[in-house]
């Protein structure tokens, strides 16, 4: 508080009352109420109410913003960021066959293509690849992949068809995803007979997701980059990968996400000379660390993570997907119930029960 007016005080030389009682004794014990208020009323730069005032509408000023920061930054399901700015907005134009697309076809990159024509699709040799991925017919199934996916968009055209993949190699500056476009469009697999579409002319429903670096974010940023490309998020989705792989999209990565089974397909094609420790492989390294770390962010799958982001590439879809800021950062642990614990946020495709 400001100190007292002086105007307010009384002096230390108060006249003495009868029976030896001051003015200032007297003022203490039978006016004690109407000082207090007569003080907090009495004028100065700022009166002593007035200061209470402004601190108290200060304090709940600074409680409203802290909640507000709070909620936004740690409640799931609200949104943090906000709509993306003019200026992005200002370089975005969807043409109406872009804006009604409902479906995604999800093809997940395994490796970096860096051939040019038809004939180095399936030689190794124009593959950035680990020493594990050498042999076996993997090459052969990933094209394989990218062939039906290719396929499916072209038999769809509400469909939109995403390679997914990020910037994975330190030998390799071009991103999974990128590499399998090119590896569809360089080989012909979007044909000039299919819609008018020629050579020269990309082909409209298909593009690339590249920032993923694990098969949870090969799907959760696909369908943050089919909202980015289309305005809008899919009402289907299909993923064409490794068959062994099924049971880790349909089963966790899927539920996850609290995506609904009944719109979620996968398709499964293997290498054809597969090892059968590959199954088991996928089981111990895949699967089973994903049943015990649901969203990929603890110990060793966050550890994969970061080997596998050697350029320190970050997505964009906190701007453009905001609404899933909250799922962005789920990341369960021990005060949440466990690393199993699902993302209890509100999500554009979750229809409440």
């Amino acid at each position: 508080m400001l100190p007292t007016p002086i105007s307010a005080r009384f002096s230390q030389r108060s006249p003495k009352l009868g029976g030896g009682i001051t003015a200032s004794t007297a003022y203490h014990r039978h006016g004690r109420s109407r000082a207090r208020l007569d003080v907090l009323l009495t004028r100065a730069r700022v009166t002593n109410l007035g200061l209470i005032l402004l601190g108290s509408f200060a304090a709940l000023s600074f409680l409203v913003n802290l909640s507000y920061y709070l909620s936004s930054s740690c409640a799931p399901g609200v949104v943090a960021f906000g709509h993306p700015p003019g200026s992005i907005l200002d370089t975005i134009e969807r043409e109406d066959e872009v804006k009604g697309l409902s479906h995604l076809i999800l093809v997940p990159g395994h490796g970096i293509w860096k051939g040019w024509n038809e004939e180095e699709k399936l030689d190794e040799e124009k593959w950035v690849l680990e020493q594990y991925q050498l042999g076996g017919g993997r090459v052969s199934a990933w094209v394989k992949h990218i062939e039906t996916g290719a396929e499916l968009a072209l038999q769809d055209e509400n469909s939109l068809l995403v390679f997914s993949g990020g910037q994975t190699r330190r030998n390799s500056t071009t991103t999974e995803g990128e590499s399998y476009l090119r590896l569809a469009s360089q080989t012909g697999m979007f044909k000039p007979n299919h819609r008018g579409i020629s050579d020269l002319e990309p082909f409209r429903r298909a593009t690339t997701e590249n920032y993923a670096l694990d098969s949870f974010q090969n799907l959760l940023f696909a369908i943050a980059r089919f909202h980015e490309y289309t305005g809008r998020y899919p009402e289907l989705i299909t993923v064409v990968g490794y068959e062994m792989k099924r049971k880790r999209f349909t089963d966790l990565h899927r539920a996850a996400l609290r995506w609904p089974a009944d719109r979620f397909h996968y398709i499964g094609i293997d290498p054809e000379k597969e090892a059968p420790s590959a199954r088991n492989g996928e089981r111990q390294n895949g699967y089973l660390p994903y049943t015990r770390d649901t969203y990929g962010c603890h110990d060793e799958l966050q550890q994969k993570r970061r080997s596998r982001n050697p350029f320190f590439r970050y997505h964009s879809y906190y701007t453009s997907s905001p609404d899933l800021t909250g799922l962005f950062d789920w990341c369960p642990g021990t005060p949440e119930g466990g690393p199993t614990v699902l993302y209890p946020g509100q999500l554009p495709w979750h229809k409440p029960r």
